[in-house]
C-alpha cells in the first residue's frame, strides 16, 4: 500500500518541526508539512494534549490532524524525565514551569528544573520520544530514548527546551552545545523516527515517491 507522500506534522512547535525536517532528509520521498495549513484553532490541537502517556499525546494529536485533513498525520510527545524527581517532568515537561511574563516558556522550565535539582547528586534523566503515525484508520507508533545527565548550569545555544542543561551518556556537550548534525545522530527524535519507518516498511506501506 502507497502512503501520500506529504505527511503532515500535528505539533504548533517551530522548533519541533524544524528538527523533523532535518531528520527526515534521509527519507527524500516524504514531504514534511506544517500543521498551521490545515488547523484554524491552534488551541483545538493544544486542549488534546491532556493525557496521561506520551503515546496517548501523540495519539490524539496524530487522529485530531488527519481527520481535518486527510494526510498521513505524525503526532509527537516528548518529554524529560529525572530520577531524582521521581520522572517529573514527564509529560509536563513543555508545560512545567508557570508561565512568566519576563521568560521564554523555555527558559522558565529550566529554572525550575535546576532549583529542584540543586544540591542532588545523582543527575541522571533521560529524554523520551514518543510518535504516532495515523493514515486511513492505521495507527503506527515508535518511542526513542537518550539517557544522560543534568547539568548544573545551562550550556550552549543551539537546540530548544532542555536541550542547554541535558548531556547525553557518553559526551561532554550538552545537547545544546552540538551541532545540529551532531544532535541528530543521537537524539530520541532520531531513534524514535527511524523505529517508526523501519515499521511502516515491515508493514507493507510506502510513501509514494513525489
Amino acid at each position: 500500500m502507497r502512503l501520500s507522500n506529504q505527511l503532515v506534522l500535528a505539533s504548533l512547535n517551530r522548533h519541533k518541526f524544524e528538527e523533523f525536517q532535518a531528520l527526515l532528509t534521509v527519507y527524500p520521498e516524504i514531504t514534511l508539512l506544517p500543521v498551521e495549513k490545515f488547523i484554524r484553532n491552534p488551541d483545538g490541537l493544544q486542549s488534546v494534549e491532556k493525557h496521561s502517556t506520551y503515546l496517548e499525546n501523540a495519539v490524539a494529536k496524530a487522529r485530531l490532524i488527519n481527520q481535518g485533513c486527510h494526510y498521513p498525520a505524525l503526532g509527537d510527545d516528548s518529554g524529560l524525565e529525572v530520577r531524582a524527581l521521581q520522572g517529573r517532568p514527564g509529560v509536563r515537561s513543555h508545560r512545567y514551569a508557570p508561565p512568566q511574563p519576563k521568560k521564554s516558556q523555555d527558559q522558565a522550565n529550566v529554572d525550575l528544573l535546576l532549583s529542584e535539582m540543586k544540591g542532588t547528586e545523582d543527575r541522571s534523566a533521560a529524554f523520551t520520544c514518543t510518535l504516532a503515525l495515523v493514515i486511513e484508520g492505521i495507527l503506527i507508533h515508535a518511542t526513542g530514548t537518550l539517557e544522560g545527565k543534568i547539568t548544573d548550569s545551562p550550556r550552549g545555544t543551539h537546540g530548544f527546551g532542555y536541550d542547554p542543561i541535558f548531556v547525553p551518556t557518553g559526551k561532554t556537550q550538552t545537547l545544546a552545545e552540538m551541532t545540529e548534525a551532531e544532535k541528530n545522530q543521537i537524539s530520541h527524535r532520531a531513534q524514535a523516527i527511524h523505529s517508526l519507518m523501519a515499521q511502516i516498511k515491515s508493514h507493507g506501506l510506502l510513501f509514494a515517491k513525489p
